[in-house]
């Protein structure tokens, strides 16, 4: 009788669930009276954070086939432990949804992984150009890359951080070496710095125009190019310089960067704006079951060509050897603290060689806009959408709201990336469009001391990435790291989030710091939600994939200043181990 109770309790919930996922929610409510199905591991004596409003926080959890078969106390979980089962002594500490990339670059840190670090304090060692120049000699002597390919590739510079406050030019990369070409990646990645050999390699020279969406800066004479290149006068360089890896070099490369995620408790990793070259790479990887997180892709729209692998089966929602194509990816404007967002009022203090009424600049014009959503539209793509500057959010919610009219019917999830100057005008339509917000609070952290004071002054500054207008209305949204913009660092991600502290200690936008809990959820269920993956992903839940985080403390009880120090202590994908620090939690294994 009790079976049947319980069959009769969770009959509606099944019936539109896999049949694997099914059975599990059958046989855990069924309660005492499935001690026979055994589960795989249990893990015990913890703080595990369901993010399940409904849940909580229990004391423990069972696995078994990759999936969560049962939460509760250590008294109910014994009910699943078999002759067979491994038991995780938690020692109380937290787990948590393994942690869901909601926007970053994983071919981008697989190439970080092979460059000279470039970073300021305190994730590098450059704060002038003269560390700048010693760091890439270093790497010109040292790195197989260099060698192999006669290059010499610096990333994440960051010109508010130098003592300079400047970029470095041509000249200055020159001193390293007139040989080789050089670059030097703007932090941002949407400009970057190249020697006098890397421009002639890609034709720049005086008399070279600015490509559409793009800029050549120049010297003092206004012709000669100084070395910086903006927007896609920069991408068109960088991708025809960066090395020919061969399949073998590129892979270990990748294995390199998604060892950075799963080393920060991530289980689910974005590609954005995937070059075709690197979509089919992965796409092979795949095929050689090759990672060990699931792998989503957003292929660069404006680079979609009829033969493109968007077209094939891989343009789905379900995962093939931890691998699918989301959609696609589209990129309205540039960089806040690279000064080429695109905004209504003029910059705070514009960039060298621009008037007091520089606002940056879009990528399309409001027609090519409208027909680039349109195209994805048309083949219900999900969209993720790069917009900054307000005048590109604009621009994003006219093209949105038209193809909404010419398409409509379809739940497709378009996604505002970063958002970091999102109206509070902005925010009806946005909703009303169902745009998911991704927004960018890490910059409150790297960068905030700068968009107060340089970028777009103190009034403006204080809704970077309004986060406290969202929960208010009680929309969603979901923050994320941009790596390799700066490092997939969850801790640093949540607590920027929550703190909203600045380098030098200022809080800013103190209206919108998140609770504790709210930037749990924008890192694991609303995350989720945004890939189309909230039933599979996010929440701890009888059924769900068992996509795990442990934690040495539990976020919802630590002192918010030191949300940052928590550790990384193991990171599982479908029940099995991909991360694990040292000393490892204690395992009981079945003959004991």
């Amino acid at each position: 009788m009790a079976i049947a109770r319980g069959k009769r309790v969770v009959g509606a919930a099944l019936k539109n669930l896999p049949r694997a996922v099914a059975m599990l929610v059958m046989l855990a409510a069924c309660g005492d009276r499935v001690a026979e199905f055994q589960a795989t591991h249990l893990f015990i004596n913890g703080q595990v954070i369901t993010v399940e409003d409904s849940l909580g926080t229990v004391e423990a959890l069972a696995v078994a086939n990759g999936r969560i078969l049962a939460l509760g106390s250590n008294r109910q979980m014994q009910h699943y432990r078999g002759a067979q089962t491994q038991v995780i002594d938690l020692q109380g500490k937290a787990l948590l949804p393994g942690f869901v990339d909601a926007h970053s670059h994983l071919s981008g840190v697989a190439i970080q992984a092979v460059s000279a670090n470039l970073m300021g304090a305190p994730d590098g060692p450059v704060n002038n150009i003269a560390d700048l120049q010693r760091v890439l000699r270093d790497y010109l002597a040292h790195s197989s890359v260099a060698k192999d390919h006669g290059l010499v590739l610096g990333v994440n510079y960051d010109d508010s951080q130098l003592a300079e406050q400047r970029h470095p030019t041509r000249e200055e990369l020159d001193a390293v070496s007139t040989e080789f070409p050089v670059i030097a990646v703007h932090q941002s990645w949407h400009l970057g710095v190249y020697n006098s050999q890397a421009l002639a390699m890609v034709g720049i020279d005086a008399q070279s125009v600015n490509p559409d969406g793009g800029v050549i800066e120049r010297g003092a004479d206004g012709q000669t190019p100084n070395g910086v290149l903006e927007e896609n006068a920069h991408f068109f360089a960088l991708f025809k310089l960066l090395p020919k890896f061969s399949d073998g070099q590129y892979r270990a490369a990748l294995k390199a960067g998604e060892a950075l995620y799963t080393a920060n408790g991530f289980t689910t990793v974005q590609d954005g704006r995937t070059d075709p070259a690197t979509l089919k790479r992965l796409a092979a990887m795949a095929r050689d079951k090759v990672f060990d997180v699931d792998v989503v892709a957003y292929p660069d729209l404006t680079t979609v060509a009829p033969d493109s692998l968007i077209y094939g089966p891989l343009q789905t929602r379900d995962y093939v050897n931890n691998f699918r194509i989301g959609g696609v990816k589209l990129s309205f404007d540039g960089s806040p603290q690279g000064k080429t967002a695109w905004f209504r009022q003029p910059y705070h203090r514009p960039p060298v060689n621009r008037g007091d009424d520089y606002v940056g600049y879009g990528a399309f014009t409001d027609a090519e806009a409208r027909a680039w959503l349109d195209f994805a539209y048309r083949n219900n793509w999900q969209v993720l959408a790069h917009a900054n500057g307000d005048a590109a959010i604009d621009q994003l919610l006219d093209a949105v709201a038209r193809a909404h009219r010419a398409h409509p019917g379809q739940a497709r999830r378009t996604v505002l990336i970063h958002g970091q100057y999102l109206r509070e005008d902005q925010l009806e339509p946005l909703h009303r469009l169902d745009i998911f917000p991704a927004l960018y609070p890490m910059h409150t952290f790297y960068w905030g001391d700068w968009h107060r004071d340089s970028v777009a002054g103190p009034a403006r500054a204080v809704n970077i990435s309004p986060t406290g207008w969202l929960v208010a209305r009680g929309i969603k949204f979901s923050i994320h790291s941009d790596a390799p913009v700066t490092f997939p660092d969850s801790m640093r991600v949540m607590h920027s989030a929550i703190n909203r502290t600045t380098r030098s200690g200022f809080v800013i936008g103190e209206e919108h710091r998140l609770s504790v809990m709210n930037a749990i959820k924008a890192m694991t269920l609303w995350p989720a939600y945004q890939h189309f993956e909230e039933r599979e992903k996010g929440s701890l839940k009888v059924g769900k994939q068992a996509d795990f985080v442990i934690l040495d403390r539990n976020p919802l009880t630590q002192e918010v200043a030191d949300i940052q120090t928590i550790r990384v202590l193991e990171t599982i994908k479908a029940g099995r181990t991909i991360y694990r620090a040292q000393p490892a939690l204690d395992v009981v294994r079945p003959e004991q």
